[in-house]
């Protein structure tokens, strides 16, 4: 038993219930009362039910099982890509579920010939149709290739995925590549991706997408050490291809509010919107190509600065959104965009590293929590679940150290990103990914005893 795992214990004991420790510390910080049903129970070690491994630390009463490991073949008999980041589930037929899968790969021979942007990079996107029940692949086949640093994305309620590049690489960068890059592609749910990018949804270092479905717009995040959140209003609901407008968040009467430090939790802004005239024009300084076109264009106008802003989802009627180095111990933020009143709302702002380290990707619950990944640097990195009024806990830690049990990979994992979390469509199963060596994970478990 490791420190950590004592004082989870010590904490459970003490309390008389099952309460995680970061749980315990987050809410005597502000002072607000601590709920005892929070989490699902302190973490231990399960084994993987693919390779039997014990990848993975869980509450108990769950398990699961991996598959779509990095050179596992596809149905061509392509290895699969590294890299598995951002991902969505869709429901098929038969219970069977389709994820689309991002794969983060840099300057690089494309995966696949098609539907390829760019013979010069390796990232893009995998679809897999998978039996969750009996833990079966029935299908793995390239969905887009040519991309580069496809990181996060989003789901649309239109069928479709968008994927987004985490760059603003060229030719003029990198003389290797033959197309510009820094967009968005759509890859439908059914049938084949054109490959073609969203030029009207702007060019810089992408991260996220979320979609209100009430109104068709999709919001934007940007990783970038001055970041701004943006809107982009389709012309027709549901065609990107057909153009838009785009727009970046600035808060009513407080321009340029720059919101990585001095913020305190439940804070909350009234916000409006500013275009963004020239949503092609990637570099602010040409000859520094830093990248900062689209951002100085909003923040000129009054746009607000967030720290990385990575994660972003739909759920309760508002927009999640995380700032991995957000707060005054650059450890982390959440965010809470609400169309309805026009307002941002700090949900969450990690104090130190062992409560939260730099959330990456999230999504809503069907029970309402928000759950993280994280791609810290303070060693293991975990899921956690987070409540709307800013309670969180542990739900899964990342162990992953192989031997070359699975594809010949070796190595102590436990530091690496945890990405891509989403439901299944029926709420069974969460899944994630652990971007290195590239594993996908199911889990399933008792659901109702917790609020994820």
């Amino acid at each position: 038993m490791d420190r950590r795992d004592f004082l989870l214990k010590t904490a459970a004991v003490a309390t008389g219930a099952v309460v995680p420790l970061h749980a315990l510390l987050a809410r005597a910080a502000t002072g607000a009362p601590i709920r005892q049903t929070l989490g699902y129970g302190p973490l231990a070690p399960v084994n993987d039910s693919t390779t039997g491994l014990p990848l993975l630390h869980l509450p108990p009463g769950f398990t699961y099982f991996t598959f779509g490991w990095t050179k596992d073949p596809l149905d061509d008999g392509s290895p699969t890509p590294a890299m598995h980041d951002g991902m969505a589930a869709y429901p098929l037929p038969g219970g069977l579920v389709r994820l689309i899968r991002n794969h983060e790969v840099g300057t690089a021979p494309a995966f696949a010939s098609s539907p390829a942007y760019d013979p010069a990079a390796g990232g893009g996107t995998t679809t897999i149709d998978v039996d969750l029940v009996n833990a079966k692949v029935i299908r793995s086949a390239a969905s887009l290739a040519g991309t580069v640093r496809n990181c996060a994305g989003g789901p649309t309620p239109w069928g479709s995925w968008l994927t987004c590049e985490e760059t603003t690489a060229d030719p003029q960068s990198d003389a290797r590549l033959s197309r510009d890059h820094g967009w968005i592609f759509e890859v439908p749910v059914e049938g084949r991706a054109t490959a073609e990018p969203l030029k009207a949804m702007g060019c810089f270092v992408h991260e996220a997408i979320a979609v209100d479905p009430a109104t068709g717009d999709v919001y934007e995040t940007e990783d970038a050490t001055q970041s701004g959140f943006y809107r982009f209003i389709p012309k027709a609901r549901g065609r990107m291809a057909s153009g838009g407008t785009l727009e970046m968040l600035a808060v009513k009467g407080s321009p340029q509010l720059d919101t990585r430090k001095g913020q305190k939790n439940g804070v909350t802004y009234p916000v409006e919107w500013v275009p963004i005239a020239r949503p092609e024009q990637v570099h602010d300084d040409v000859e520094k190509r830093d990248g900062a076109g689209v951002f100085q264009q909003g923040f000129t106008q009054g746009g607000a600065i967030f720290a990385r802003l990575e994660g972003a989802w739909y759920g309760n009627g508002a927009i999640f959104f995380t700032a991995t180095s957000g707060g005054d111990r650059q450890r982390g933020q959440v965010w809470e965009y609400t169309p309805a009143t026009e307002s941002v709302r700090l949900v969450f702002e990690s104090p130190g590293w062992d409560i939260l380290d730099y959330p990456d990707c999230l999504c809503v619950s069907p029970r309402g929590g928000l759950v993280l990944c994280e791609d810290g640097s303070g060693g293991a990195n975990f899921v956690r679940g987070l409540t709307l009024d800013g309670q969180i806990f542990d739900f899964a830690r990342q162990s992953v150290v192989l031997k070359g049990e699975r594809n010949g990979f070796t190595g102590d994992f436990r530091s690496m990103e945890v990405a891509g979390v989403t439901f299944s469509p029926d709420g069974r199963w969460l899944l994630f990914n652990v971007q290195t060596p590239g594993i996908t994970f199911a889990v399933t478990g008792p659901w109702s005893n917790g609020v994820l």
